[in-house]
């Protein structure tokens, strides 16, 4: 699983450095490291007014902050690697 986290300036001031440690601490704390690669991106292309965008393999997800991140981890990261 590749997620990319935008770090453009505007999602850059909307939070991605707090998203991108959040993922970290997931990815360590669920021992994901052999599962999902983390990578940084300039704009994806689908800015929203609230929080970060991030592509998880071809699906992009838009409005990411620190309040929703857990139920994002949850939904579309977690219960994907489950699946597999």
């Amino acid at each position: 699983m590749i997620i990319q986290v935008c770090v453009g300036s505007s999602c850059h001031l909307k939070g991605s450095p707090e998203i991108v440690e959040l993922l970290q601490k997931a990815v360590e704390e669920y021992h994901l490291e052999d599962e999902v690669t983390l990578a940084g991106s300039f704009c994806i292309g689908k800015c929203n007014r609230v929080g970060v965008t991030i592509q998880v393999d071809d699906d992009i997800h838009v409005g990411i902050t620190k309040e929703n991140f857990k139920e994002f981890l949850q939904e579309n990261i977690l219960n994907k690697l489950e699946r597999k």
